[in-house]
């Protein structure tokens, strides 16, 4: 009997695997958006969910949605295939890649995936902050290609890739932590001794993997959330920015830390789930060619 634990992800698994997580974390996602935005005093998740439940409904906490998925088809998709290509490629003579050598990799594979999402994010925060803003000021993008034409024809291309840098360097770090942690992880617990190739080591993997993520990104990722919801010139550069909210205190920095946490710990442990699960049941073996 063939062992599943064998076969190889194909590269748009990754994608798909955000995309099935991103159903499932959207709302923490869009909590998240809101608190890192939010400027008048402090405001907790249970205080801010309940405003946003009464007054636009509970759906209203899947704001957004259509842009989250675009962006992890895109991001998501190429950083996964990205990182797990180029593996597979410089695995392929049976030696596996040193840790730093899986570290420049996702690195790499990020910064690409970055640059590629950063449009798709870029309507994802703006459609997730809609409802905060006054009636005549909403954007009202029926959806996220709806929100790309009107960005396109109202602003230029150029707005789409806002925040551009910031995402690419968050996205670089995210992939860090994420698949090369991931991955070293899985292969320590496997080595121990105590952990099978099961889903109970995907899920202590990618908890820790999360982790990880969360602290090495949180800094860029309010950084990169601030200049994608900015009105034209609130900011001159990303330098302006950052002193503008280092004024704020430290702390600015990891604002919304808890929800990110909170929202990345179980879109990170489902990702790898169904990632997993892709790879044991529709993946390819080592000695057989992937399918075109």
């Amino acid at each position: 009997m063939t062992d599943k634990t064998k076969r190889l992800s194909r590269w748009y698994f990754g994608g798909l695997s955000s995309a099935g997580a991103a159903c499932v974390t959207h709302p923490l996602d869009l909590l998240k958006v809101h608190l890192q935005t939010h400027q008048e005093g402090k405001i907790s998740v249970v205080r801010l969910t309940t405003s946003i439940i009464q007054k636009q409904g509970i759906v209203a906490l899947y704001n957004g949605l259509s842009a989250s998925l675009l962006r992890q088809l895109t991001y998501s998709t190429m950083r996964f295939g990205a990182y797990e290509v180029g593996k597979q490629t410089f695995e392929s003579s049976g030696h596996s890649l040193l840790f730093s050598q899986k570290l420049l990799l996702a690195g790499v594979s990020g910064a690409v995936g970055g640059v590629l999402g950063t449009p798709g994010d870029v309507i994802n925060v703006r459609m997730q902050n809609d409802i905060k803003l006054p009636p005549e000021l909403r954007r009202n993008y029926k959806h996220a290609l709806d929100g790309i034409v009107c960005i396109v024809k109202q602003e230029g291309v150029h707005k789409l890739f806002s925040g551009c840098s910031t995402a690419t360097l968050r996205a670089s770090l995210m992939t860090i932590g994420q698949l090369s942690f991931y991955d070293q992880i899985k292969i320590m617990l496997l080595q121990s001794g105590r952990f099978e190739d099961n889903p109970v080591t995907h899920v202590v993997s990618s908890v820790c993997a999360g982790a990880i993520a969360t602290t090495l990104t949180q800094p860029l990722d309010v950084l990169k959330t601030r200049a994608m919801n900015a009105s034209p010139g609130e900011f001159k550069n990303l330098m302006d920015l950052f002193l503008y909210t280092a004024k704020l205190g430290p702390l600015a920095f990891f604002k919304g830390y808890v929800p990110a946490f909170v929202r990345l710990a179980p879109h990170t442990i489902l990702t790898f789930v169904f990632l997993e699960q892709l790879r044991s049941n529709f993946g390819f073996y080592p000695s057989t060619s992937p399918a075109p």
